[in-house]
Order: structure tokens, then sequence, then C-alpha cells
């Protein structure tokens, strides 16, 4: 695979072999690879976490929060009485 770097990128890349901080300038791509796959998965995640709430809602589970459903939750909690204490 032929890789085209900007000279900027060059030039870090050669600062990262003289200050020691990588040996080859292969470890810098594997170096960048892992961390661009670390974001991706990350970013999926994040998307999951986002989408599921709205499936949930979509099939009819859960409740949308709103001014109105938090009367609604609250009356039928005042409604309810407490609970009697856990023992």
């Amino acid at each position: 695979m032929e890789l085209n770097l900007t000279p900027g990128q060059k030039a870090f890349i050669r600062q990262a072999l003289e200050t020691g901080r990588i040996h080859r300038q292969e470890e810098a791509l594997q170096e960048a690879l892992s961390l661009w796959e670390e974001r991706e998965r990350l970013r999926a995640e994040i998307l999951a976490a986002v989408d599921a709430p709205e499936d949930s809602l979509a099939q009819g589970k859960g409740r949308l929060i709103t001014e109105q459903s938090m009367r609604e939750l609250a009356g039928e909690v005042k409604r309810r009485g407490p609970r009697p204490a856990r023992r």
C-alpha cells in the first residue's frame, strides 16, 4: 500500500523518531490506525446508545418525558400513596 503524507505529517513522524517516541515509521501508522479504530468503536457505541431509546419508544416501550407526562406521573404516584417500607 502506498501512503502519501503531507510535509507536516512527515515532520511529525520524524520528530517522534528523533525523540524516541517511536522507533520505526511503521509504528506511527500502527498507532494512528489503533487510535482511529478506538474512536470508531466509541462512535458506534455512542450512536447505539442514542438509537436505543428511540427504538424503545418506537416499539411502545418506555415514556417520552414531557412536562405533561411528568404531571401525569406525579398524579399516579399521589393516587398510589406511599409504598410500604422494605425490611
